[in-house]
């Protein structure tokens, strides 16, 4: 049984350059050629320069014209395009292989388990379900992304403690499901008046708290996640804007203790309050020393903000942190004990094994 063999050639050669030897050969020029078939010469230049196809109609002409069969012409331009077809696959399969580099990195098992990516064994299409994960067209771009660039900065601060392609991972799944909640237009000036009824929630359960708190902060615009916690990225949460008409406030769910996350929580709306916040801001335990200043300023903000400073100093002043005394003066603020405990830790006031009765953890459940 005979078969038959294809053999393709790797060289694109347009059939502008088969006519061009055709019209050379009859005498005849470019010029000649527009004349005869009534088209200006203008429209025939990208026909020989390959940059436009010969359709049926044109092949027809040229069979007029030149004698040539219209099929053949249509075989021609044809047998182009398939070999302009195989060459840019061929590019495109070769930047993906040299991109899969990069899979793992990304935290592609963990999107994957989160169903935000698709679950696959092939490499390359890992790459394409992350160029649609991120919204870009090369892996390779994601460090300049404006959205991003934050978190190549923090783990150069970090001294490669943190993975920057973990972290970009984690920004952008807080992105995506930030954008699925329904939010208000961001209002600073609402997010302000909140802020007390944000802080009387410190005293309940997380079960009953974190529906109010979502809800509170999507009044004042600004969209409330909390998602899991991703090896190589060490931060609390982060802040950034959503469009040009909301923010996002996104929290880990790695447990921690409550006053932790009260602080986070506090820190990243003194970021949304104080500072631009249209690229991302991540906070962290060794944040970048170049932005140290604004770092502080969200610290003051969240310390301030939690418990008013006055009546801080009064309180450390007494000197008498005894449970009761810690418990008083936290109905006194409003706020859960815990706070207070875990400010004196850190002001060094209380030993960091003392009160920590009075703390509880939390475990957050992130969005589905």
């Amino acid at each position: 049984m005979a078969t038959e063999t294809t053999i393709h050639s790797d060289l694109a050669i347009p059939p502008g350059e088969f006519l061009a030897e055709v019209i050379e050969s009859m005498g005849m020029t470019k010029s000649d050629l527009a004349q005869r078939m009534g088209r200006p010469a203008s429209k025939l230049s990208p026909i020989f320069k390959g940059e436009k196809a010969i359709t049926p109609d044109t092949a027809l002409q040229l069979e007029k014209v030149l004698g040539v069969p219209a099929h053949l012409w249509l075989g021609l331009e044809s047998e182009y395009r398939l070999t302009l077809a195989r060459q840019q696959g061929d590019v495109e399969t070769q930047r993906l292989k040299q991109e899969s580099r990069l899979v793992t990195r990304y935290c592609y098992s963990q999107l994957a388990n989160l169903g935000v990516v698709a679950k696959t064994t092939k490499p390359l299409d890992k790459v394409r379900e992350l160029h649609r994960f991120f919204g870009v067209a090369s892996l390779d771009v994601i460090p300049g992304v404006r959205q991003f660039e934050p978190a190549y900065r923090q783990a150069s601060a970090a001294r490669k403690r943190r993975s920057p392609e973990a972290l970009a991972s984690w920004i952008r799944l807080g992105e995506v499901r930030a954008s699925q909640l329904p939010c208000s237009r961001f209002d600073k000036s609402a997010l302000r008046d909140s802020l007390d009824k944000i802080r009387s929630l410190t005293r309940r359960d997380p079960a009953e708290s974190m529906p109010e708190l979502t809800e509170l902060l999507s009044a004042s615009g600004v969209a409330f996640v909390v998602i899991p916690h991703f090896n190589g990225t060490g931060v609390h949460g982060a802040t950034f804007r959503l469009g040009r008409d909301a923010a996002a406030l996104v929290m880990t769910n790695r447990g921690a203790w409550a006053d932790i996350f009260w602080f986070s929580l506090f820190h990243e709306v003194g970021h949304l309050l104080l500072h631009d916040g249209r690229a991302a801001i991540l906070e962290a335990d060794d944040a970048d020393p170049a932005e140290a200043e604004r770092e502080a300023q969200a610290d003051a903000f969240a310390s301030d903000a939690l418990i008013a400073s006055a009546s801080y100093r009064t309180f450390a002043a007494a000197a008498d942190f005894s449970p009761a005394a810690i418990v008083s003066f936290a109905k006194e603020m409003g706020i859960d004990p815990g706070i207070v405990v875990g400010r004196l830790q850190h002001d060094r006031l209380l030993d960091h094994a003392w009160h920590n009765g009075l703390r509880t953890r939390y475990t957050l459940t992130s969005a589905p």
